[in-house]
């Protein structure tokens, strides 16, 4: 984990933090060069590295460097982060445990280094980053070293230093400053310790000089006393017999082996507490040992049960078999219970239950008990140090309850990592902190630890420190004794009476520790620039250290070594995917000083890459690293690791390259909605090109603008129009050019009011209609009529029968509302009497009628008394300006054309509009001609831009049209289909790419090369932005404007400024990719993809670029009635064999399994059955494609397919019983289940996993095996999945828990959860899901093999009780909601009046 530290808190006081002149001294000198400030613990070593990290932050020679405080314990990096952080102002990151950055994530790393100052962590994660090229020693301006003692053998501090030593310009190294009390682990040997440390950390080891006297004033050493206690007796009387272990000791051997308890590991540290402690503690460590194996075979028979009776309950086959317990078991369980009330805690706090007498522990104990008599006060503080972690959390339980000390001493326990029974390291215990904590409050006085307790954990100074057991070496003496550290401390040592060589090797370092002080604080008082031979320590012998190799990758300078080789492999191998049938992956080793290293066959290597015998070392140790190191170094080679010597890169959000090593663009500050200048052919620029508008082959009118406008093809109802390529237009000067300008300006104008807006506008319009002459020029004159009188002509002298449904005419009395002329009737006058049945019949008159019907209260209507009446009919407006992708249909526009609206108006109070017929269907087509150009104009720009291959256009402007435009279709069935195209496209160049990479590792790749962040990325290195289609056709506002700007502009662009989310960039991408996918299958989407950078491999046919053999093989007699069952020969027989190979068999036998053929037969898998759908249901929307698509690639759907069509089931290579049985289990239901049903209810099916991969796998093999030939590939896996897709539909029935999510929604409840609860059955608590609505439980706890299972289940009995109106939980009894809605608008509405009263008062 990783915390940042910006705030003070509980800042220490400033005469704490003001430095003593001792402490000064050893700033001064660490200032001038590399020391090792070798001063008791309490001394405040602390403050003087925040003295030296104050003054190194301050200089020039730091700017763009970080300063690295290293810490040997967890525990250490919160205590040394915040003491950093309170008083200095710099920024300080404390990292340890799981990194919440994985290292693939460089940026995230670099950005991290970049925004804090310093780094306090544990020295494992340091040296980590430096291995992967993280970052850089010379990039450090300062490396702290706390307990830098451990600067030996493999420690990570060594390996730090290591590469320390790498970085040849010596200038360029960062300052080193060590802290520790005790520099010498070797007493016999001062000068080869202190020696070989000085070296290993390329410092000096300096002392106090000048101010010993202030030091000891400050830094006391306690009082030293020497307490013996006799040897521990042979037996113990009055202890109660039997005891728990004469109860256990009468079990075979073999009975402990079946339970898998470590009895031999259990037994040894029985008589270690036994002896060290006495009978009790030893009873009671027993007892809390056999608690843990008992509760955790308990707990597995418990969940054995629990799946065996969930499939009963389901009514379906269980994955695993009741497997019974050996009777002895529950022999055991019951003797554990029944010395429980012995040594069960009754309390929290852990003390045991009962008074434990001093008779039924060791003299020893009975010593300890008396030295904390002896010097127990109130405010007694002490610390017990034991070796052994049982030893600790014995004593810590059992003194507080000694009769002697009860009321006494309240105690706890600190205990580092250690190994359990198995000798797998456990974690840093829960309590740790807790205890630490209650120590420094005083809650506890007496605390009980381990070596953890000796270094670097701020705690009070002690009143008493006793060494409860044997002291090993000259660190834990002085660091022990310094937490005695008050002037009236007192130091005991416990030595058992007559042990003489205890006893001496204490007289030892005690009388040689101040030798030791003498000899660092003066050596080098001579010179400072005596350099030391290189000494190595005795872990690796200097012949093994010469031969140590290193390696570098060029590249990146991530680093390869002995020491990080192993911790490498075990990375990659952890990584291997595996199911529950499969054990874990892991690098073994056999041999002793010549190992041999043989990796899990999983990872696809050939056999010679799987074993590497290393050369022969001096010790074990040794040899194992170098055989590691050995295979690290080809497995980069083979390009299992990449250049930062990692196995996978699992960022997606943060890569700077993709997996072509091609540079990735930023997008991390492209915002959620983009404002974008879409390319745009509408724009009256300098010169004008004239395109004649053809309506059924019949020139009707002409388009002009500034842009060369693409011929185009579109359907208006029934009518097809065309456009031809654009001619320039030319005008015989500039006063003859501005003139017609403002004609066809003025003309259009007005054509676009009357016939589509209904309102004028005042912006100039971007396109002009005009009308032509019979030589297709701009009919100007034309033009000229409309212009000097746009509201029309009165003369109807010149109107002949031939304007009869041709000529558009206008009432005055309703002007802007266009009619079609239809009949003069002459035989009628505004005085005759409507006739019966017509809408002015009850009027005496027309005229009555009209002035009516047409007055205004500040408008009287203008009606003539004379002259004839015109019948016309209301001429509709073009409502949307769309129109249909690949058909004739009639759209919404045009229908209402059909509909006749007649009227009658009096002749004399109408006009008749100056154009023709022909000009009038042009004006009314024009928006939908104009969003088709433009449609057509974007693509074809996108095609040369992009450098797309010839995908048909219809196709590509789906492509680029977003949902927003709402013009009846949009990209979102395309990018469903896009998206499989591009999964399937990314793992074929993958699967080949990295042949040596395991699935895990393909499909990190896979998700990193199909991210939406990548898409974008790609996508705005395109500029793919600027061709899509984002608006809305409503005709109420014309969009093709110019604004003033741009129509002053001589160098304008065709560009138009839209708005939409980024996320239409990735869709879009996708999209491109279902157009080129339909035209052209894969070559064509291979080659939109490499134009738009994916990582396809390139734009060759897959044929092409992966041969085959074309003979075909003859394979196994095995396989003949799958070949088949599938209806393909295989030309490979090896292929078939991966393909049903699972991994327990490969394991055991070699060889490859089938998990990265099923990776690459899982994209296969869902391409088909996307572009089944989407082929089978054209009118059907994304969201009505992804949930049958669902339903056909889940794993019930595919195992089903695997057993009822192929029978894979009898042909699996299986080395795993307990998968077999499972496999056997399910067999007769899927194969009496239908397709139907499989899809309607496959949720409630939780079949292994292995039936559905192994089927992917075989589908990917025929991929293969096919030399890639995927419309062969997908006709096989229609072929077999007939059934399954067969039952496909858009209206699929939904799973329970999205037909309960939203049925909820849609009456109104808003307090719906489907959560974790546990059921208690039969004494047994097991977890399941539970449906509650309103916190009231409505179905539930479900228990059952899977969680997701368990979901569905709970939801489906909710919804059956929820929907009975009548029953006890029926959502209308359980939801208030829609009254509570109802009463809080209410009570709004009811304070909305009272604010109307008081205004009214």
């Amino acid at each position: 984990m990783s915390t940042t530290v910006s705030a003070i808190q509980e800042s220490p006081t400033l005469e704490s933090l003001l430095p003593r002149r001792y402490q000064e001294e050893v700033f001064s000198r660490a200032q001038k060069g590399n020391v090792i400030a070798a001063l008791n613990t309490g001394s405040g070593k602390t403050l003087i590295s925040l003295l030296l990290i104050r003054w190194i932050s301050a200089l020039e020679t730091s700017k763009g460097k970080v300063i690295i405080f290293l810490v040997p314990k967890v525990a250490l990096v919160e205590q040394q982060g915040n003491f950093i952080a309170q008083n200095t102002p710099l920024r300080v990151i404390k990292l340890h445990g799981a990194l919440e950055i994985d290292l693939t994530d460089r940026p995230r790393w670099n950005k991290k280094f970049t925004q804090h100052d310093v780094f306090v962590m544990t020295a494992q994660i340091f040296l980590n980053l430096l291995t992967h090229s993280l970052w850089s020693i010379d990039k450090v301006s300062l490396m702290i070293f706390d307990e830098c003692h451990h600067a030996r053998k493999n420690h990570p501090y060594n390996g730090i230093m290591r590469e320390y030593f790498r970085v040849t310009v010596v200038t360029r190294r960062p300052k080193v400053f060590g802290m520790t009390a005790s520099p010498i682990w070797n007493p016999k040997d001062t000068i080869g310790s202190l020696t070989t440390l000085e070296a290993n950390m390329d410092s000096k080891v300096i002392g106090v000089r000048a101010n010993v006297e202030e030091l000891n004033k400050y830094s006391p050493k306690p009082i030293e006393v020497i307490r013996e206690y006799p040897f521990p007796p042979e037996e113990y009387g009055d202890y109660p017999s039997p005891s728990l272990w004469n109860c256990l000791e009468v079990f075979e051997k073999d009975i402990w082996a079946e339970l898998e308890v470590p009895w031999a590991s259990v037994k040894m540290r029985y008589y270690s507490t036994l002896y060290n402690l006495g009978p009790y503690a030893a009873s009671l460590f027993l007892h809390d040992e056999l608690e843990q194996h008992v509760s955790r075979i308990h707990d597995s028979y418990l969940e054995n049960l629990q799946a065996v009776n969930y499939s009963a309950e389901m009514d379906v086959p269980s994955h695993v078999k009741l497997k019974s317990l050996p009777p002895d078991f529950w022999q055991i369980q019951q003797i554990h219970a029944d010395f429980g009330n012995f040594f069960t805690p009754l309390s929290p706090s852990n003390n045991c239950p009962i008074p434990v007498p001093l008779t039924w522990c060791t003299p020893k104990v009975h010593t300890l008990v008396d030295v904390l008599l002896k010097y127990y006060t109130p405010d007694f503080q002490g610390i017990v140090f034991v070796e052994q972690r049982q030893t600790a959390a014995c004593l810590a339980r059992i003194l507080p309850v000694v009769v002697e000390l009860k009321g006494l001493i309240r105690c706890g326990s600190l205990m580092g990592q250690g190994v359990n029974g198995d000798g797998i390291a456990k974690p840093t215990p829960a309590g740790h902190k807790a205890s630490v904590d209650s120590f420094r409050r005083g809650d506890i006085n007496l605390l009980i630890a381990t070596s953890v307790a000796e270094e670097g954990l701020d705690f009070p100074a002690c009143d008493l420190v006793i060494r409860f057991d044997p002291l090993a070496h000259m660190v834990g003496y002085v660091q022990s004794r310094g937490r005695a550290r008050n002037k009236s401390s007192t130091f005991v040592i416990m030595i058992q009476k007559d042990d003489v060589s205890h006893l001496n090797r204490y007289n030892a370092l005690r009388t040689v520790e101040p030798e030791v002080n003498k000899v660092f604080q003066t050596r080098h008082e001579a010179s400072d620039g005596l350099t030391q031979e290189d000494h190595d320590d005795e872990e690796v012998s200097p012949a093994d250290l010469a031969e140590r190799e290193r390696f570098v990758v060029e590249s990146s300078g991530a680093v390869l070594t002995y020491d990080n080789a192993i911790q490498l492999l075990h990375r990659l191998c952890s990584l291997i995917p595996r199911d529950p049938f499969t054990p874990p992956h892991v690098p073994k080793f056999s041999g002793d000083f010549l190992v041999t290293l043989t990796l899990p066959s999983s990872i696809p290597l050939p056999e010679e890459h799987l074993m590497f015998t290393g050369p022969p070392r001096r010790s074990k140790k040794e040899a194992k690293r170098a055989a590691a190191f050995m295979a690290v170094k080809r497995l980069h080679e083979l390009d299992v690791y990449d250049e930062y010597l990692l196995p996978i890169a699992r960022s997606k959000s943060h890569e700077t390259e993709d997996i072509d090593g091609r540079p990735l663009t930023d997008v991390s500050q492209v915002p959620t909605m983009m404002n974008v200048l879409v390319k745009d052919p509408w724009l009256t620029g300098p010169s004008l090109w004239l395109h004649l508008v053809y309506l059924n082959n019949h020139a009707i009118a002409a388009l002009i603008t500034g842009t060369i406008l693409p011929p185009v093809d579109v359907f208006c109802g029934t009518a097809l129009v065309h456009t031809r390529p654009g001619e320039p237009m030319i005008f015989d000067d500039d006063e003859d050019e501005w003139r017609k300008r403002k004609l066809m300006l003025e003309f259009t104008g007005h054509g676009i009011w009357f016939r589509i807006t209904a309102r004028p506008f005042t912006l100039p319009p971007s396109v002009f209609l005009v009308p032509v002459t019979q030589y297709h020029q701009p009919d100007f004159e034309a033009m000229e009529r409309l212009v000097t009188k746009p509201r029309g002509c009165s003369d109807w002298s010149n109107v002949t029968e031939n304007d009869l449904d041709n000529l558009m005419i206008m009432n005055t009395n309703e002007f802007g509302r266009p009619l079609l002329l239809r009949n003069i009737r002459h035989d009628l006058t505004p005085l005759s009497a409507p006739p019966p049945g017509s809408r002015e019949h009850g009027a005496e008159t027309y005229y009555q009628y009209f002035m009516k019907r047409w007055t205004r209260k500040k408008r009287q209507a203008r009606v003539p008394t004379d002259g004839p009446l015109v019948e016309a009919a209301i001429l509709p407006r073009s409502f949307d300006g769309m129109y249909t992708l690949n058909s004739e249909g009639v759209s919404s526009a045009d229908a209402e054309h059909t509909v006749l609206n007649g009227l009658v108006a009096p002749r004399d109070c109408c006009q008749w509009i100056a154009m023709s017929a022909d000009v009038r269907r042009a004006f009314e087509i024009l928006p939908s001609l104009c969003h088709r150009i433009t449609d057509i104009y974007r693509v074809r720009r996108a095609r040369y831009g992009l450098g797309l291959p010839p995908i048909r256009d219809d196709l590509l402007v789906e492509a680029l049209t977003l949902p927003s435009a709402d013009v009846g279709y949009s990209n979102q069935r395309m990018e469903t289909l896009g998206d499989a195209v591009l999964e399937l496209c990314t793992t074929v160049h993958l699967y080949n790419k990295y042949p040596h990479r395991h699935e895990g590792q393909l499909s990190v790749l896979r998700q990193n090369a199909i991210s939406n962040r990548y898409l974008l990325g790609r996508a705005k290195e395109l500029g793919l932005e600027t061709y899509l289609t984002s608006e809305h056709n409503s005709v109420h506002t014309w969009r093709y404007v110019e604004t003033v700007e741009k129509s002053l502009d001589p160098f304008a662009k065709p560009r138009t400024l839209r708005c939409y989310p980024r996320r239409s960039l990735q869709d879009c991408m996708e999209a491109l990719l279902g157009a080129s996918f339909i035209t052209g299958s894969i070559p064509m989407a291979l080659h939109t993809g490499t134009a738009l950078g994916l990582s396809f491999g390139g734009a060759i046919p897959w044929s092409l670029r992966y041969s085959r053999n074309p003979v075909a093989s003859s394979v196994s007699s095995l396989f003949v009635g799958l070949e088949e069952s599938l209806g393909y020969t295989f030309h490979r027989n090896e292929l078939l064999v991966e393909a049903m190979t699972h991994a327990s068999f490969s394991l055991s036998s070699g060889g490859a399994s089938y998990q990265r053929l099923e990776f690459l037969g899982d994209a296969l898998l869902d391409l088909v059955v996307v572009k089944y759908l989407y082929d089978k249901f054209p009118n059907a929307t994304s969201h009505e494609l992804a949930l049958p698509k669902a339903k056909a690639v889940c794993a019930p759907a595919l195992a089903s397919v695997a057993v009822k069509r192929l029978g894979l089931h009898k042909i699996m290579l299986i080395n795993r019983l307990d998968l077999t049985e499972a496999i056997n289990a399910y067999v007769p239901l899927l194969e009496s289940s239908s397709g139907q049903e499989i899809v309607e209810r496959g949720w409630k099916y939780d079949p292994p996993k292995a039936l559905s991969d192994v089927f992917e796998s075989v589908m990917g093999a025929v991929l293969v095996d096919s030399a890639y030939n995927y419309e062969k590939a997908a006709t096989v896996a229609e072929h077999v999945m007939e059934d399954i897709l067969l039952a496909l539909s858009p209206s699929v029935s939904r799973d329970p828990v999205s037909t309960l999510v939203e049925w909820i929604a849609s009456v109104g409840c808003k307090r719906l959860s489907i959560e974790k609860k546990c059921r208690l059955r039969d004494g047994v608590e097991s977890e399941g899901m539970a449906v509650l609505v309103h916190d009231i439980l409505v179905a539930g706890p479900i228990v059952a093999a899977s969680r997701s299972v368990a979901r569905f289940v709970a939801a489906e009995k909710a919804l059956h009780l929820l929907r009975d109106s009548d029953g006890a939980k029926s959502l209308s009894r359980l939801c208030d909601c829609r009254a509570t809605r109802w009463a809080d608008e209410n009570e709004e509405f009811a304070d909305t009046l009272d604010d109307y009263d008081v205004l009214g008062d």
